[in-house]
């Protein structure tokens, strides 16, 4: 049975999750370690990559997924994740997606000069979708797949709503997904997580006029 977060029981914050970030000649970096009894997450990511990528999830089409995510953003990860698979996939398919979105939280820093909002059309043979971010210190999510099958290879597709909501959670930020028709749910996934990635590549893209200023007239991301 799944417990519920209230009965998880879980190591001392300072031993579950480490996390640091630097930006070094201008790259931002992030990097988190979450470990909880559910999953052990090592994850190092740089904004300004080159789309290199190592991942480990023990799920092959969510492999593939994060991997094509990082090519077309242009970012490099290295991810290993162990997790309760004998469960199911939930509890690996979230914590990543919260440990991905800390990852670019503390990459991103104090976000000043940074774009902050992004958005993207993705078209992927017969199917369309498309993505957008605002990385607005707030934490919401909207995800329409439009999938129809219950898994497509070895993934859990029930599960991708999971994802989106953990990232959103981990970056403080809004993401909105949508398939606007398709056929293949393959291409729907697929076509969602290339949108997704551009998407965010736009709102963590910097802009030179406004180097020093916060993209925000609160004062606060």
């Amino acid at each position: 049975m799944k417990k519920t977060a209230s009965q998880r029981v879980s190591k001392p914050a300072n031993e579950r999750k480490r996390a640091a970030s630097k930006v070094a000649n201008g790259v931002r970096t992030g990097t988190v370690k979450r470990e909880t009894t559910e999953t052990q997450i090592a994850l190092t990511l740089t904004i300004d990559g080159t789309g290199k990528y190592s991942v480990s999830t023990g799920i092959r089409f969510f492999d593939h997924m994060l991997e094509l995510f990082a090519r077309h953003g242009g970012f490099d990860l290295k991810l290993k994740c162990k997790g309760d698979l004998d469960v199911d996939q939930h509890h690996t398919v979230e914590d990543i997606g919260i440990a991905l979105g800390e990852a670019f939280a503390q990459a991103l820093g104090d976000k000043k000069g940074i774009l902050r909002a992004g958005y993207f059309v993705m078209t992927m043979d017969e199917t369309l979708a498309v993505a957008a971010v605002d990385l607005s210190g707030r934490a919401a999510y909207v995800v329409e797949t439009q999938v129809t099958a219950p898994l497509v290879g070895d993934f859990q597709t029930e599960l991708l709503p999971d994802f989106f909501d953990g990232f959103a959670r981990g970056a403080k930020a809004n993401v909105h997904v949508k398939t606007m028709y398709g056929r293949s749910n393959h291409h729907k996934i697929e076509a969602i997580f290339k949108a997704f990635a551009r998407a965010l590549r736009g709102a963590c893209s910097r802009d030179e006029r406004m180097r020093e200023m916060l993209p925000s007239t609160k004062g606060l991301l």
